[in-house]
Order: C-alpha cells, then structure tokens, then sequence
C-alpha cells in the first residue's frame, strides 16, 4: 500500500519548466511560471507515490513565508511530519501540495485554494496580512528537490500573533534574518536558506 494513502498532487512536466526557463535557487518572475503551467494539457494530477519517484515531473508546492516588523516565521520540524527527508531541519516554509480537492488542475483559482487551505490546516494568525507572489525556488540538487518545485508567496503580517495547528511545527516564532542567516543557518532546510538568502538582497 502507498506510504501516501493514494494522494493526488499537483504536478508538471520538466520541460514545461524548461521551456520558462529551468534554473537551481531562486527567480523573482513567479507569474511567469504559473502563467505557463496553469492551463489545459500541462499542469495535472498524479498519484503522489508516483511523483516522488519520477524527477520528469515537478510537483507544485505552495510555499508560503510570513514576516512581521522585519523578521520572519521560522519552526523546526518533528518526527511528526509525513516527509522523513526534511526531520529535525529548520524551515520557513508553510505549505504543501495541491490536491484535487482544490479544484481542476490547470485552473489558478485551484492553485490558490490550495494554498490557503495548506496555511489554515499548519498555522492561525491574527490580524491582516499583504501577500504577495514572491518568487521561485528550484534544486535539483537532492533528493526532495529533484520531483519539487516551490511557488513561494510572501504574506506580511501587522500583528506577531501566530500558532501552530499542527505538532509537526515544533519553536515556531518570529526571528531575526541576522539569526537565520547567522546560527540556524546550517539548520535550515535548503528551500528556506534560498529563502532567506533572497530576503537579505531584497
């Protein structure tokens, strides 16, 4: 039986990526990507067991980041979490993938449920919030980032009230970028030390 209780994911071909333009760390042009992958005949649903296992495909994931008064939210992840690959690194990613439970698949308003459903079930935060689509994060480098691609959204926050909905989200809490860039730096999963490395140039 599947290790991912037959999950449904987001994905699209590699050369769909390529054809935007294909790329290790970060790109500032997200709408560009998601303009060439939301529509008929690329973006599509596959068995997730699947995914995991074919780097010709890239999952979408919706990779959110929240800041607040110039510092960022950051939390290390447990053994609680579903992906092995990443337990005990820290993060600043909220998120997942898209399901079919968002909507059809070549469809931005499905992309975006899906984000907003991924933010509700991991955290709660109060107050309003200034999002924006922030950028593009790709490493073929390792295994996890070779079958993955992050479509990072930037949501600014006015108030540091925040909690986790989930015991996979372990110290969750705003922190300097000088402190993430600084001593947690070697903890930090590699999308969020892409992260963090963008946020300090813009």
């Amino acid at each position: 039986m599947s290790r991912y209780n037959g999950e449904q994911v987001l994905v699209v071909p590699r050369e769909a990526f390529e054809v935007v333009g294909a790329f290790n760390g970060v790109r500032l042009n997200p709408q560009d990507y998601l303009n060439a992958f939301l529509k008929p005949g690329v973006a599509h649903f596959m068995d997730r067991e699947l995914a995991e296992q074919s780097p010709q495909f890239k999952q979408i994931i919706a990779y959110a980041i929240f800041c607040h008064e110039g510092r960022v939210l950051a939390y290390s992840r447990t053994t609680k979490g579903n992906e092995t690959r990443l337990h005990d690194k820290w993060s600043l990613g909220i998120g997942g993938h898209i399901n079919p439970i968002d909507g059809l698949a070549e469809n931005l308003s499905t992309y975006l449920a899906g984000v907003e459903r991924e933010i509700r079930e991991e955290i709660t935060f109060s107050g309003d919030a200034q999002q924006q689509l922030y950028a593009v994060i790709n490493d073929d480098t390792n295994e996890v980032g070779s079958v993955h691609l992050g479509i990072v959204h930037r949501f600014d926050l006015d108030s540091e009230e925040v909690r986790a909905n989930e015991k996979a989200l372990a110290n969750l809490g705003f922190r300097d970028l000088e402190e993430l860039a600084g001593p947690l730096y070697g903890k930090l999963e590699t999308w969020s030390a892409i992260c963090v490395d963008a946020l300090q140039q813009n």
